[in-house]
């Protein structure tokens, strides 16, 4: 495991493998039914595959960053209550 890896809400890679594994798959399955020689077949779906990686790979990365901090801001709101700064004990600490 690398040490740079930092925990998150989805794991990015193995949906974005999945998401390749799939796309590789249904390239190669249409375009064996459109009567494409298996070599055009394989080489389209390894692009295809490489892009629904990265591609993928890229939106669960965007969809943890906006998840993560949606509930940082949901945790700060939770802590800021909206009577908080007229209380006597927060008058006192200031």
């Amino acid at each position: 495991m690398r040490k740079d890896y930092s925990p998150s809400i989805i794991n990015p890679r193995s949906v974005a493998v999945s998401a390749g594994v799939l796309c590789f798959f249904a390239i190669g399955i249409i375009g064996s039914f459109g009567g494409l020689s298996p070599c055009t077949c394989s080489q389209r779906a390894v692009v295809g595959a490489t892009v629904a990686y990265f591609t993928t790979g890229t939106a669960v990365r965007a969809i943890n960053s906006i998840l993560t901090q949606a509930m940082i801001a949901s945790q700060i709101k939770k802590r800021e209550k909206p009577g908080d700064s007229e209380s006597p004990k927060h008058a006192r600490n200031h």
